[in-house]
């Protein structure tokens, strides 16, 4: 029987050590070099409460994202129209709707929509001495679809940005249905995070109108066809803001979704950053014909209706490769390759919630926080020792051993611990104690009436393991489900006090019941006690 002890007293103090080791990084930076290869060294993360940081609740206009939608569907409408011979005499884009005009044979068009544009749902139509006048708007339920996506796609992609911006354990969730909660802890950098997060990154390739005349076109008599966009060019001396206007073509010949790969390069005769991109391999195909079949003209380049650069293409271009310049900085060169990497946003997001917790006041809530976990730990094993005497120091031991577990499980695990958090322990200490209290009382009972003090305690145990597996389980269920909740609300505070919850209560179960137990027994069987001190 002493020997059964004594295993599972090296079992129970090799996890008590091993608990203690795993909390050594979060407690000093400073590791030996051969720590890293024999124990891990991840540390507790710190919630955007503790540590300071950025919170942001935003969502994609949805609206916009119809609208580039419907965009899209009218530059394919206008195609197909071309290629079946169909006189168009206006074909435009009024926000949501697309209106058309055309003369000839109505049927012929009314086939075409039938068959190949069936997303649209026609509003009105009207002719007049062989001039017909549609107009027509997407389908609700696929207006529904694509808000959705864009969402989804958001998420996503803010996601993938935050990454690859090198935050720690940042929080990208999705909040309801059409809201997406973004928590960057200890960022050094707001601003340009939030520029990073804003930027809608459409790339998009068009001719430039050669034959055009700008000066023209900036009165208002633009070509059919065509649209002014503009350079921003900065003096490097002066730090003056030039815009440059450009006519261009408004047909889109190449977007960024077939970008596979952006990285940042420098000029090796001036040394000015920029960004050289790769194409996939239908993007590479396209990129080549379309710099064939334009060779001598110029390619503007745009990135979110900004021109960046608008090079002649000389020859055609193979390989699959391209780059922007823009007298960039290091910074903006790097930001830029990275929202290329990760797409362009479906449609611009809209900020509705913005703030930032300054590391003081995350270090003002630590220390608070930690002052509470002392001084509730401090006056419940000083109760413990008052009332059941050096039972009580046995039930304290449990008690340290819990918190231990706790922090060492959230380190392992690498959950974050929030002020919400610390509120969550500091409630499981109490459980911890009061798992204690009912054994003690339990085994007082027994000793009252003659049981021997081997008998009591098993009989304690017995009677109490009941009672503490029922309210366990209860508190489990609430913290599973609050977990639940706020992982698919994103709401953070619940979060934060559900995992220390979970976490605590899973460990005062081994502690307060294993652990005790086999303090009571190893003291019972190996010194012989005539007389239990509770």
């Amino acid at each position: 029987m002493v020997k059964n002890l004594s295993w599972k007293a090296i079992v129970c103090g090799a996890i008590a050590v091993f608990a203690i080791l795993l909390l050594v990084p979060s407690v000093t930076p400073q590791l030996p070099s051969w720590w890293s290869s024999i124990l891990p060294t991840e540390k507790i993360h710190l919630g955007l409460d503790l540590q300071g940081g950025m919170y942001l609740l935003l969502t994609a206009e949805g609206e916009k994202a119809v609208e580039s939608y419907v965009e899209q569907i009218k530059n394919n409408l206008r195609d197909e129209l071309k290629d079946q011979g169909v006189p168009v005499g206006k074909l435009e884009r009024e926000k949501d709707r697309i209106v058309l005009e055309f003369s000839g044979a109505k049927e012929k068009v009314d086939n075409l929509l039938g068959t190949h544009f069936t997303l649209l749902r026609e509003l009105s139509s009207s002719g007049e001495g062989g001039i017909w006048k549609i107009q027509m708007v997407l389908d609700s339920k696929e207006i529904d679809t694509v808000k959705k996506r864009a969402i989804d796609q958001a998420l996503e992609i803010i996601r993938n940005r935050i990454d690859q911006f090198g935050v720690l354990n940042p929080e990208v969730t999705l909040q309801g249905t059409d809201k997406i909660l973004v928590q960057l802890p200890g960022i050094k950098d707001p601003e340009r995070a939030m520029k990073l997060i804003e930027q809608t990154a459409f790339l998009e390739f068009k001719l430039v109108d050669e034959e055009g005349n700008i000066e023209e076109a900036l009165k208002g008599n633009i070509p059919p066809g065509d649209i002014i966009l503009y350079e921003r060019s900065v003096d490097p001396q002066t730090g003056a803001v030039r815009k440059v206007p450009f006519l261009l073509k408004e047909k889109t010949l190449m977007t960024g979704e077939f970008i596979k790969d952006a990285r940042v390069s420098l000029d090796s005769q001036f040394h000015d950053s920029y960004v050289a991109m790769e194409f996939t391999d239908v993007g590479a195909r396209l990129f080549e014909q379309i710099t064939g079949a334009n060779v001598k003209k110029r390619l503007a380049i745009i990135l979110d209706n900004n021109v960046y650069s608008a090079p002649e293409i000389r020859e055609r271009i193979a390989g699959g490769r391209a780059q922007i310049t823009g007298r960039f900085t290091m910074d903006q060169a790097k930001d830029l390759a990275v929202v290329l990497r990760s797409g362009a946003l479906p449609a611009p997001v809209k900020v509705l919630e913005q703030r930032t917790v300054g590391p003081s006041l995350g270090q003002d809530s630590i220390r608070k926080g930690i002052i509470s976990i002392i001084m509730s730990a401090v006056v419940v094993a000083f109760f413990m020792v008052v009332y059941y005497r050096y039972s009580g120091l046995v039930a304290d031991t449990a008690l340290i051993l819990n918190v231990i577990l706790t922090m060492a499980t959230m380190a392992l695990s690498g959950a974050t611990l929030t002020l919400p958090g610390i509120a969550g322990l500091v409630l499981t200490i109490g459980m911890a104690v009061d798992s204690n209290i009912l054994i003690n009382e339990r085994i007082k009972e027994e000793l009252r009436i003659g049981k021997t003090i081997r008998t009591a305690i098993d009989q304690g145990y017995h009677r109490a393991f009941t009672a503490i597996i029922d309210s366990h389980v209860a508190a489990l269920i609430s913290g599973v489900i609050l977990l639940y909740v706020g992982k698919k609300t994103g709401t953070g505070p619940v979060t934060g006090f559900a995992v220390t919850l979970c976490i605590g209560l899973v460990a005062n179960l081994f502690t307060a019941v294993f652990v005790t137990r086999l303090i009571y027994d190893y003291i019972t069987l190996k010194f012989s006690v005539k007389r239990l001190s509770i």
